[in-house]
C-alpha cells in the first residue's frame, strides 16, 4: 500500500529474545488475542477482536488477520500483517504492516507493529482521520500490541540460560 497514513506502537516483553520468537512462530493461536479461524470459501480466516478501551467500555471491531511469510532481519524477526473489518466493505480502512520481535538484551524483547492504512470514505475519511480517526488507529494498534506481547509473555516459558 503506498502513502496513506502510518502508525506504530510497541511493547517489552521480559523474555529472551529467542522464546519470544519460538511463540511468534509456533502460531497466531498462541499470540493473537481471541483468535478463531472461520472456514470460508477462499480456505480459512484468523479472526481476531480489535479495539481499545474508554474507561470502564471496551470499544472493539471483529478483523480477519492475514499473516505472511516471517523474515529474519538482522537481530529482528518479521511476520508481515494485514488485517481487514468484517462487515461492509468501504467502511474501515485496511492496514498493512509488520508484527515484529526484537531482542532487546538478554532478558527483554520488544514486541511492535509498524502498519500503514488508507482512510475509507475518500476526502471525508481523510478529513475525520485527521480529527479523530488517526488516534482510534493509534489507540487500537497500541491495544493490539500490548494484548499480543500479554499472551506472548503468559504462554511463553523462559528459556533457562544455566541450562545450555
Amino acid at each position: 500500500m503506498l502513502g496513506g497514513m502510518f502508525v506504530r506502537a510497541f511493547a517489552d516483553v521480559p523474555l529472551p529474545f529467542e522464546a519470544v520468537e519460538e511463540s511468534l512462530l509456533a502460531g497466531p493461536e498462541v499470540w493473537v488475542p481471541g483468535a478463531a479461524e472461520r472456514a470460508s470459501a477462499t480456505g480459512s480466516a484468523l479472526l481476531a477482536e480489535v479495539g481499545f478501551d474508554v474507561e470502564d467500555v471496551r470499544i472493539g471491531k471483529s478483523v480477519q488477520i492475514e499473516l505472511g511469510a516471517p523474515s529474519r532481519l538482522g537481530p529482528s524477526t518479521l511476520l508481515p500483517m494485514t488485517w481487514r473489518a468484517t462487515g461492509p466493505r468501504g467502511l474501515f480502512p485496511v492496514l498493512e504492516g509488520d508484527l515484529e520481535v526484537a531482542g532487546l538484551g538478554a532478558e527483554r524483547t520488544q514486541v511492535a507493529v509498524s502498519a500503514r492504512y488508507r482512510p475509507p470514505l475518500g476526502a471525508v475519511g481523510r478529513i475525520a482521520d485527521r480529527a479523530l480517526l488517526h488516534r482510534i488507529a493509534e489507540a487500537t494498534v497500541k491495544d493490539f500490541v500490548d494484548r499480543v506481547a500479554l499472551a506472548i509473555q503468559e504462554r511463553t516459558p523462559a528459556i533457562d540460560a544455566s541450562a545450555s
